[in-house]
């Protein structure tokens, strides 16, 4: 199946931008590599919903062997042309927003997508009504055989799948369950009104979340502190409506997991990657254990920045001067080729070679959707979307993009189309562990920006392993509450949250009280037990990255990156030498991270 998640970071814009015809082709992705001309995108968008119809031929059919054999290669048959023509018409759309023709491509592959899913929903429930000795005795069939894995993993589900009768009454009821996420969104995206605050210029700025970013690491202490203030007001005046939306969510996560027989929201919720409740809780004991090196952290932040009192509006401003020479494309393609070289001469040989082959759509032109991602299906490229602008920040995201194409790169390259496509647990491993060999790369070479990669380096761990650790403490305790039977009031909420802050930032910050509400902006909340992924993802990168250096040999990460999803997540992690059900990987991550605080303490 096709992988329709966006892996992005946001970049900034710094220069006049130009029309997509004034940029020069060679810095443009190469679609016509999926369809020569949108003749041939409608041409193979008729032949796929000419398959689809005959995908339903198969319903009831398929505790048959031959049947089955049957429909699974025409399933896979069908999910790779219709993964070229999802790719190829957001792409498209991608590179314009405003042009129609794609709106409307793009439309039409979002609904031709979910025709498919609806056609072959009657696949999974059939498949858990097959005897599993039968099962077993299909897989003694050498086609079959290949497949074992993917059966496994439906067994994995059948404890917990009801009758169809049940499973069609929580399907109905999942439209309702969406409400609270639904109403957030709009809410927070459309309905909410921020104040305006005066910049460093002078001039008068609306608060939205996205400009808030930027006023939070203003050198300007005046205009960091009015934002932070402007913002968290405005969700405060709103806080019994967050309450009440936070309350509904977690109600719904309970609901699912009692209708499906878990003993709890995030058992039900680490069943699916087969994840044990001990990898959760190595998340959140790192962060209490090392509580300690966070708290030293603040206190340098705030011998630097020379300040009293170290606020939460101090947090996002950088303590070191952030590079200002600009770095053309080419230079920046060459400093990650060099940062990457320990991965070995194969893996920087298909980087140039996708280079060359226009996998990589560089530049902002107007009407081009923001970010950066890496995107593709099983039948093509793994291309990247960019908005390059010449600085530091982007050729680091130039490096974590590459980490996710390569990754698929190897995947498609090793692995048969049912096991192309890595988890989600996974899919951050890559892009990380080539961020953070650029990062030790750079250390080495560039003595002049070390302050700067320093405290880059010191905020990666502060916002991916203590933040994202936090908000996962958050929802392990706002379930396990709810679950009890007491009420998420947003005054419990907010006291909660309050004392995550303190027991997490320690001593040396000062926990302003308008941070009691954060917990009501953030958007993962609405999808339960999400974030912690980006802790074991981050920690995996860094013990990875530093056994590759250590040893000089990649073999074993290759090994990982051309996995994709033939077993379980841990098992493929631990393959290549990362075993989150120890304590190992965080400590690697830590020890790091106390190497470079001392480093700056030191220099400063």
């Amino acid at each position: 199946m096709m992988r329709k998640n966006l892996n992005s970071k946001e970049v900034k814009a710094t220069k006049k931008v130009l029309s997509r015809e004034e940029l020069s082709n060679e810095h443009k992705w190469d679609l016509e590599l999926i369809y020569k001309n949108p003749s041939e995108w409608e041409e193979a968008f008729r032949n796929v919903q000419s398959d689809i119809a005959c995908i339903l031929k198969y319903k009831g059919k398929l505790s048959d062997k031959k049947k089955l054999m049957e429909f699974i290669k025409l399933e896979e048959s069908v999910s790779l042309e219709l993964g070229r023509i999802y790719v190829y018409a957001h792409m498209k759309n991608h590179e314009d927003l405003r042009l129609s023709k794609y709106q409307e491509y793009a439309a039409r592959a979002d609904i031709l997508n979910t025709l498919f899913d609806e056609s072959t929903a009657f696949y999974a429930p059939e498949i858990l009504k097959i005897p599993e000795n039968k099962l077993q005795e299909f897989l003694e069939d050498d086609e079959l055989k290949l497949y074992s894995f993917h059966f496994e993993e439906l067994l994995h589900s059948k404890p917990h799948t009801l009758p169809t009768e049940q499973e069609e009454i929580l399907a109905r009821a999942s439209e309702i369950a969406r409400t609270a996420s639904n109403a957030f969104t709009m809410f927070t995206d459309a309905d909410m009104k921020f104040p305006t605050i005066t910049d460093e210029s002078g001039e008068k700025v609306e608060l939205s979340e996205e400009r808030y970013y930027k006023l939070s690491r203003s050198k300007n202490r005046r205009v960091r502190k009015a934002a932070f203030e402007g913002l968290f007001a405005a969700y405060s005046k709103y806080r019994n409506t967050f309450g009440a939306l936070y309350q509904g969510s977690v109600r719904g996560d309970i609901f699912y997991s009692k209708s499906r027989k878990y003993t709890s929201c995030l058992e039900a919720s680490l069943h699916s990657d087969n994840v044990p409740e001990l990898v959760y809780e190595n998340v959140i004991n790192c962060a209490h254990k090392h509580a300690t090196s966070l708290h030293d952290y603040m206190k340098l932040r705030k011998r630097i920045l020379k300040l009293k009192d170290l606020h939460i509006y101090d947090l996002n401003v950088p303590i070191a001067i952030e590079p200002e020479t600009e770095i053309s494309y080419d230079e920046a393609v060459e400093i990650v080729i060099e940062g990457l070289k320990p991965l070995g001469d194969e893996y920087c040989k298909v980087l140039r070679q996708g280079i060359n082959d226009k996998w990589i759509d560089v530049y902002e032109n107007e009407g081009k959707r923001k970010g950066a991602y890496s995107w593709g299906s099983y039948g093509t490229n793994p291309y990247i979307l960019m908005n390059y602008n010449g600085t530091l920040r982007d050729v680091f995201t130039l490096a974590h993009e590459i980490g996710h194409s390569l990754h698929s790169y190897w995947t498609h390259k090793k692995q048969p189309q049912v096991y192309s496509d890595y988890t989600i647990f996974l899919a951050e491993v890559a892009s990380t562990t080539n961020e953070m060999l650029l990062l030790l790369d750079l250390l080495k070479k560039r003595p002049k920006e070390r302050k700067w990669l320093l405290n880059y380096g010191l905020d990666m761990v502060r916002t991916t392993l203590y933040r994202q650790a936090m908000f996962a403490e958050f929802e392990r305790d706002t379930h396990a509450i709810s679950e009890k039977g007491e009420i998420l009031t947003h005054e419990l909420l907010c006291e909660l949250w309050k004392k995550l802050n303190s027991k997490y930032y320690g001593p040396n910050l000062v926990i302003d009280s308008l941070i009691e509400i954060e917990w009501a902006r953030i958007p993962h909340f609405y999808s339960a037990f999400y974030v912690y992924k980006y802790v074991t993802g981050f920690v995996s990168a860094c013990s990875l990255s530093r056994r590759i250096i250590d040893s000089g040999n990649a073999g074993e990460y290759l090994d990982f990156l051309s996995r994709g999803g033939s077993n379980w997540s841990l098992d493929i992690l631990k393959a290549a030498g990362v075993d989150l059900c120890s304590m190992d990987p965080f400590e690697d991550t830590i020890k790091m991270f106390n190497d470079w605080l001392f480093e700056l303490r030191v220099e400063s």
